[in-house]
């Protein structure tokens, strides 16, 4: 892979302007939790910061701890956040409970589903018991979709995440123009993708389903970080579950599992194809988009943001993208195009 330029002083400036907001940002925090748990003493440790702007910090009582999110206007909203709680409430599932909130400072504080994440936790002896509840709430979740609840998961918005990749891992980390030929093989990769996923059915899409925001906790699994969900391709939290970013599982592992879920959504009158190999095609085109995505966003983490930790798990989010489009011959010039990208062909054997 090409080294990334490096401009140290533009993530030195980030980083000291993020520095002086945060530390504002959580006296004005201190001074509202006070008010709201009526001068009950309380102490504050991190409990997580997010990929966004978002913060997380367990609030410690003598009784109880609780979770209060910062979530600074204008670069985020609370509001969808609050919504998509009381929705995935009602359908039973287990996510935090907004105890109180103050919306135009971008201030929640939440009911704690404790600090074990599926990602802390997970191994080959517990897998199978953690993924098949996961699978089952994520069943719940479908079962309980509303499709004039979520905005859409529309050609537009999965083009517009797509075009992170050119954007970010290609012109910005890569540090790689495009010609003519090469884009127009990302263009026509996107729309054969585009077609699949568009013609999948529909269901609740939390968009963000791994081992960090699924919680081990009573009520397994305790769900995180729903916020940002949708209305789209029944196939996308699956992927998002069992090709995570941040842990690896052998290929016939993942099979399995997706398997078990298919025959479990089948029975529960989920709407996916009678044929499991045609799932399971849709399952990995639609990893091919979110793979796609992810490593546009890994790479304006780190460009935009100064967020280097995301720049370990690219290596494996560009494994599952190669081996998807090295398996469909519809998807091959894709493969050819990351190659030549990569560095793994010459450029004067590269043909599309």
């Amino acid at each position: 892979m090409i080294n990334p330029p490096i401009d140290k002083g533009v993530i030195l400036a980030c980083n000291a302007y993020l520095i002086r907001q945060s530390v504002d940002r959580k006296l004005q925090l201190e001074a509202w939790l006070q008010q709201v748990l009526a001068n009950t003493p309380f102490t504050l440790t991190t409990a997580s910061a997010d990929a966004s702007f978002r913060r997380y910090f367990r609030v410690h009582t003598a009784n109880a701890t609780m979770i209060a999110m910062d979530a600074p206007p204008p670069q985020e909203d609370c509001r969808p956040f609050v919504r998509i709680a009381e929705m995935l409430l009602a359908a039973g599932l287990n996510v935090p409970k907004i105890l109180a909130q103050e919306i135009n400072h971008g201030f929640l504080l939440l009911s704690d589903l404790g600090d074990a994440t599926y990602l802390s936790v997970l191994n080959a002896d517990n897998a199978k018991q953690l993924y098949g509840d996961a699978t089952q709430a994520l069943i719940k979740m479908q079962l309980a979709s509303q499709p004039d609840a979520l905005p859409p998961y529309d050609e537009a918005l999965l083009t517009r995440e797509m075009q992170l990749f050119p954007d970010w891992y290609i012109a910005k980390h890569l540090n790689i123009t495009l010609d003519d030929a090469q884009t127009k093989v990302l263009q026509q990769t996107f729309a054969i993708l585009n077609q699949n996923i568009l013609a999948q059915a529909k269901v609740t899409v939390h968009r963000d389903y791994h081992s960090r925001n699924l919680m081990v906790c009573e009520n397994n699994p305790g769900i995180l970080d729903f916020q940002d969900a949708v209305y789209g391709p029944i196939t996308y939290d699956l992927v998002s579950l069992f090709k995570d970013a941040y842990i690896v599982w052998d290929e016939e592992q993942i099979i399995d599992w997706t398997a078990r879920y298919w025959q479990s959504a089948k029975k529960a009158g989920l709407p996916v194809p009678t044929d499991f190999g045609d799932f399971y095609r849709d399952f990995e085109w639609m990893g091919a988009q979110r793979h796609i995505k992810v490593l546009g966003i890994f790479a304006r983490l780190y460009h935009r943001d100064g967020k280097a930790g995301y720049l370990k798990d690219m290596p494996l989010v560009m494994e599952y993208l190669r081996k998807v489009c090295g398996r469909y011959v519809e998807l091959k010039p894709m493969l050819r195009l990351l190659n030549s990208l990569e560095g793994l062909e010459e450029k004067a054997g590269f043909t599309f």
